[in-house]
């Protein structure tokens, strides 16, 4: 059976935690789902850790909000560099979905929320079970998550 972890936080505006849940139980029901919920980006890197280590999960998806302000954009570089930090560490996947207070006004970015969280708990279904050549016919398309999809140059 495949474990998959799932971290959010309180700071988020918009209940990512729940959509990307909704998704691997419906594109895996076979699957184990364990939900961690930390306060804020600087402490998801921690739980993605117990997750993958004390848990163990095959694979991790986050889910972060980054506020305006310099303070939390700086938190969130340092968060995202710990993330790959413990990829490196426990050579498991960990999808780091991030949505960014200034992306757009309030109704465009929860539509942001929801497509990203969605779209990248289904990456992350694909790498625990196809590893890395489930993606591999997306290679160069020009897929995006939380926008419209930009296409490959011809």
């Amino acid at each position: 059976m495949i474990k998959v972890g799932i971290v959010d936080t309180t700071f988020a505006r918009v209940d990512m935690g729940s959509i990307a849940e909704s998704v691997i139980k419906e594109e895996l029901p076979s699957a184990k789902v364990i939900r961690y919920t930390v306060p804020g980006i600087k402490d998801i890197p921690v739980a993605a850790k117990k997750l993958l280590v004390e848990y163990g999960c095959d694979g991790v998806i986050t889910l972060g909000w980054v506020g305006k302000s310099l303070t939390d954009k700086l938190s969130y570089v340092v968060a995202s560099m710990a993330l790959q930090l413990v990829q490196l560490e426990t050579l498991k996947h960990i999808i780091d979905v991030t949505v960014h207070e200034d992306e757009a006004e309030e109704e465009e970015l929860k539509r942001i929320a929801v497509d990203r969280a969605a779209k990248h708990a289904r990456n992350l279904i694909v790498l625990l079970t196809k590893g890395g050549e489930g993606l591999r016919r997306y290679a160069g398309m020009g897929l995006r998550q939380g926008r419209p999809d930009v296409g490959p140059i011809q």
